[in-house]
């Protein structure tokens, strides 16, 4: 089967919400490499402003990921993982992301572009706050090769 043309517009529920915790951004920047102290220290943040340490900027694939599990589960996606990567990655930031932070994202299907039997699906994550306040979009681009059967 291949991918559903009628995904392009498509708007999946607000996730449930996501509470940052201080050490799963810890964890995060010492996966990534990311070594500036306000991603491990809450006195190094808090000198550059923040309330508590700051997650690195691709944290929010932690929150877009909820988001493109729905996407996946679609039943009528067309979409089949073991014929699927990750090809491109995009961050629009408000504001970063800190620990404390309780956000929530809606994945919307903004387009999809089939080269050579391959389909290349772009979707946008809005990642907002507690609040409802922007904080993140978040862009993927999946690559889906065609089925060889």
């Amino acid at each position: 089967m291949p991918v559903n043309s009628e995904l392009v517009g498509r708007t999946f529920p607000p996730t449930p919400s996501y509470l940052v915790g201080r050490e799963k951004v810890r964890e995060f920047a010492r996966a990534v490499f990311a070594d500036a102290p306000q991603h491990f220290d809450v006195a190094a943040a808090q000198s550059l402003g923040y309330a508590d340490v700051v997650a690195p900027p691709t944290f929010a694939m932690v929150i877009q990921d909820l988001t493109l599990q729905q996407l996946l589960g679609e039943a009528d996606s067309g979409i089949v993982l073991a014929r699927t990567i990750h090809a491109e990655q995009k961050f629009a930031y408000t504001r970063p992301i800190v620990a404390g932070d309780e956000l929530s994202a809606q994945l919307r299907v903004t387009g999809i572009r089939t080269m050579a039997g391959n389909a290349m699906i772009t979707s946008e994550a809005e990642i907002t706050d507690a609040t409802g306040a922007h904080v993140v979009t978040a862009t993927s681009v999946l690559l889906v090769g065609e089925d060889s059967e």
